[in-house]
């Protein structure tokens, strides 16, 4: 398995992308030294160097700062930016299939679009690298991700034709699971996905044990029975709530089998990955959307019919949002990316409360409530514990200094009378 500086598993859905790019500037210091004949020249070199030292760190602690604020600033914008386009594509697609009922037409064309990941990489590669290549140059480089022969027939069928099928998987399930029932209860399941990873990656990857993502999971699960207990174990929300599950699962397989089978990318790969997977499914799958429309299985009409405009609405928010959700940790924390993902489900359950009608029972609002905890609770670090633990010591040092502080004072009060006494002694 390999390993890169900058790591990202590429997917099509709800996606916490583990992605780190560092980007290390130096910056070249001058040394001041000062050199002195006598002892107040050299007292005044002293001065002067822990004087220029302290504008240094201060400096330096502002820089640090100005860059945290700005990564921050850049997540409110980030989570906007997931939220809307993850729910907008949600309620848009629903939209969609009252005038153009033809679910996996619409996964084949929003897949297709993935093929202009890798050409806007390589703008984005011309523009910020000085050592330019040509695209050929770059697609070689890039194809070493996947093995010594690079993108060789056995490994497209091995490595990538698998991880395409599950991406058509995730994303027709979804939208077929919309037809089913409405988008809150969609994008509140969907969620789930976090869960499923954990799972999966505790068997099968080996990861660290968490006693708060096993509960994490069994929220998870609650709320997927308490979704079903909502709407009464009807056949129809049942079938909509399995194929979003089912959705989800998919989409957690995508990543665990992606970081056990190619291990971690960079951004230039995980572009020309996805420009791959787009072109395959343009190239091999083209037959199905029209095997469907001249059986009737999704029958829309002449072409004249087509809603283009619903059409690529639905696919440029979906290109918008794996763009997000794949490299925008180049600019912000990945907490805050999955955070606009969850945020989308009361944004999804104020559209449907104004455009549908819904019931927003009981059950129904404790099971959004506790898959979105889930979900966030999922998203706390490895060593959560430790820094709560470390923040009750600092907050509990902080006290005792000021009561330390007290006792100190007093000692110096009555030393500095002890001294002004002795000097009128002395006089």
């Amino acid at each position: 398995m390999k390993k890169h500086s900058a790591r990202v598993a590429p997917l099509s859905a709800c996606n916490s992308p583990v992605l780190t790019l560092t980007k290390v500037e130096g910056e070249d210091r001058p040394r001041e030294n000062v050199v002195g004949t006598t002892d107040l020249q050299t007292a005044a070199g002293q001065t002067g160097a822990e004087t220029s030292s302290n504008r240094r760190w201060l400096h330096c602690c502002i820089r640090v700062t100005t860059v945290q604020v700005q990564k921050a600033l850049w997540g409110v914008a980030m989570v906007i930016c997931v939220c809307s386009s993850w729910a907008g594509s949600t309620q848009l697609a629903k939209l969609t299939f009252k005038k153009f009922d033809a679910p996996f037409t619409l996964t084949w064309f929003a897949t297709t679009w993935n093929c202009l990941f890798f050409p806007l990489y390589y703008v984005g590669h011309l523009c910020k690298n000085p050592e330019r290549q040509t695209p050929r140059q770059r697609i070689r480089e890039c194809c070493k991700f996947f093995g010594d022969d690079g993108l060789s027939p056995r490994v497209f069928f091995t490595k990538v034709a698998p991880f395409g099928l599950l991406w058509i998987l995730t994303n027709y399930l979804y939208l077929q699971a919309l037809r089913k029932i409405n988008t809150t209860d969609v994008s509140a399941l969907f969620c789930c996905n976090k869960a499923f990873v954990f799972l999966l990656s505790w068997i099968v990857l080996r990861d660290r044990f968490m006693g708060v993502r096993i509960v994490a999971a069994i929220l998870a699960i609650a709320g997927i029975v308490m979704m079903t207990y909502a709407d009464g174990f009807h056949s129809h929300s049942v079938i909509g709530i399995t194929l979003v599950v089912a959705s989800a699962s998919m989409s957690a397989l995508y990543k665990v089998l992606f970081k056990m089978v190619l291990g971690s990318a960079k951004f230039g790969e995980a572009a020309l990955f996805l420009s791959i997977v787009g072109s395959a499914n343009f190239v091999f799958l083209s037959i199905v959307p029209i095997i469907l429309y001249f059986t009737h299985v999704e029958y829309f009409g002449s072409p004249e019919n087509i809603p283009w405009a619903y059409l690529c609405g639905v696919a440029g928010l979906l290109f918008a949002f794996n763009i997000l959700v794949n490299f925008g940790i180049a600019i912000t924390y990945p907490t805050l990316i999955s955070l606009g993902i969850v945020l989308s489900v009361p944004v999804n359950a104020m559209v449907d409360f104004y455009t549908c009608d819904i019931h927003f029972n009981t059950v129904r609002l404790i099971a959004v409530f506790i898959i979105c905890l889930g979900f966030l609770m999922l998203l706390l670090p490895e060593d959560w514990d430790q820094w709560i633990i470390q923040l009750s010591t600092k907050l509990r040092k902080r006290d005792e200094p000021a009561e330390g502080s007290g006792e100190a004072g007093a000692g110096t009060t009555l030393g500095w009378r002890g001294r002004s006494r002795a000097s009128t002694y002395a006089r």
